[in-house]
């Protein structure tokens, strides 16, 4: 069985929408290359089919949307247990998915409900239209495994209010429905019930002629209709992200990443979602959370394709060094949750290494032709 299945389904005008599943159920739906080579193509077909209106991309399985990117076998080509060539062919490739995906000249709407992480947050950030329901949760986790937020990560959290961006990378949080939508990484909040119904909708559609067709005004249509049919589920939801809108704002209204750091572990808080944040940044790599602070600033004003740029270089980068293969070492390989990480703390970090992993390895990046 193919880990990435696709389909055409004819509207009942004669148009056509095609469907994007990612079938690795087991795996939480995580991002192979294989499955990312399965993508590029088949989306870059139907962006110049005609008779292609709209892609929806999903997922199989209930729990997740997909969860990240397949960090373990990025892990066996650095420790000299696969093609070295492989995590530069991983991060290209996946990037110019994810590039695509934000360029993209039809609607692509993605049903993200479930786990939406890492890998995941690409896809779903790259769409036109992004759904979660009441089982979303979103998060860039990777302070946890001794990376950073990539795919396109530098951008998105950047234009998150108030350092709200710089926090969530920081910690790892994750992100319900609610708070997704106010947020803006999220653009329709619809009950998983409603699944089907969006499919058949889509189907029943009158999407119009050439250059007469609004798709996105169609798929906007439908969406709004079935987000005001969800109200009801969503209501007793909480939104903690927001609740904490005011002390996220102070938190990072600091001059170092160590002020910010000591400020955030310094909090008292009875607050579940807050307790999380501050035991992952605690046990987080802090050469994550430094290294996460100085990218989100060098790319505070890129262009999108500068970004995507800037990570593949920054990727490549990480895969050189100890601090990312250990971190998935003790959370995903052995599994002892015992990362020996490269410093002891935020202090320690050294700049000069910091600056090591920002510095490109190549003289053209191989994502220059990106327009």
């Amino acid at each position: 069985m193919s880990s990435v299945l696709f389909a055409e389904y004819a509207t009942q005008d004669g148009h056509l929408i095609g469907e994007i599943s990612l079938n690795a159920e087991r795996s939480l739906n995580a991002l192979t290359l294989e499955m990312i080579e399965l993508m590029l193509p088949q989306l870059q077909a139907w962006q110049t089919d005609e008779r292609v209106v709209a892609i929806l991309l999903d997922s199989a399985g209930e729990k997740a949307f997909c969860a990240g990117g397949d960090v373990v076998n990025l892990y066996k080509a650095i420790t000299g247990d696969g093609d070295p060539d492989f995590p530069q062919r991983f991060f290209d490739t996946e990037y110019r998915l994810d590039y695509l995906l934000h360029t993209y000249p039809k609607p692509v709407v993605c049903w993200g409900s479930g786990i939406v992480m890492g890998g995941g947050m690409g896809l779903l950030s790259g769409s036109s239209h992004r759904i979660v329901t009441e089982t979303s949760r979103l998060a860039m986790p990777e302070v946890t495994i001794g990376l950073y937020p990539d795919v396109g990560a530098s951008w998105f959290l950047n234009r998150l209010p108030n350092g709200t961006g710089r926090f969530l990378a920081m910690t790892g949080s994750q992100i319900n429905a609610l708070d997704a939508v106010h947020l803006g990484l999220a653009d329709r909040a619809i009950a998983t019930h409603h699944r089907t119904t969006l499919t058949q909708k889509l189907l029943n559609a009158i999407w119009g002629e050439g250059k007469r067709t609004d798709a996105n005004g169609v798929v906007n249509s439908i969406l709004r209709e079935l987000e005001q049919q969800s109200e009801s589920v969503f209501a007793e939801l909480d939104s903690p992200v927001c609740k904490s809108a005011a002390l996220i704002r102070g938190l990072m209204d600091h001059d170092t990443v160590e002020q910010v750091v000591a400020a955030i572990l310094a909090v008292e808080s009875e607050d579940r979602w807050f307790k999380k944040a501050q035991q992952t940044l605690a046990h987080g790599s802090p050469v994550s959370v430094t290294l996460i602070d100085e990218q989100l600033k060098r790319a505070r004003h890129m262009s999108l394709a500068e970004v995507f740029q800037s990570e593949l270089a920054l990727s490549v980068q990480c895969c050189r060094h100890r601090e990312f293969p250990e971190g998935v070492r003790a959370l995903l390989v052995d599994k002892d949750g015992q990362p020996a990480w490269s410093y002891p703390d935020v202090a320690s970090v050294a700049p000069a290494f910091i600056n090591e992993l920002l510095a490109s390895p190549w003289e053209e990046n191989p994502l220059a032709d990106l327009r």
